[in-house]
């Protein structure tokens, strides 16, 4: 009997501890896939930006330029 206490006890950690690190390993997957699609959004954006940035300094140097 008391060799079944041991098994017992010593699987039930295995027992437990699979069926989360599946599901973590399974979360961390999605998560990583959300990153990479946020990073394309985030890359359009800073593009926008810099575009954006761009023209507004090219309008503050032809207000400096002509006093307008």
């Amino acid at each position: 009997m008391n060799g079944w206490v041991v098994v017992v006890a010593a699987s039930a950690p295995a027992l437990v501890a699979g069926p989360v690190m599946w599901f973590l390993s399974r979360f961390d997957k999605r998560n990583t896939e959300q990153h990479k699609g946020n990073m394309g959004v985030l890359n359009r954006i800073e593009g926008k930006v810099d575009k954006l940035d761009e023209r507004v300094d090219d309008h503050i140097q032809w207000h400096l330029k002509d006093g307008g």
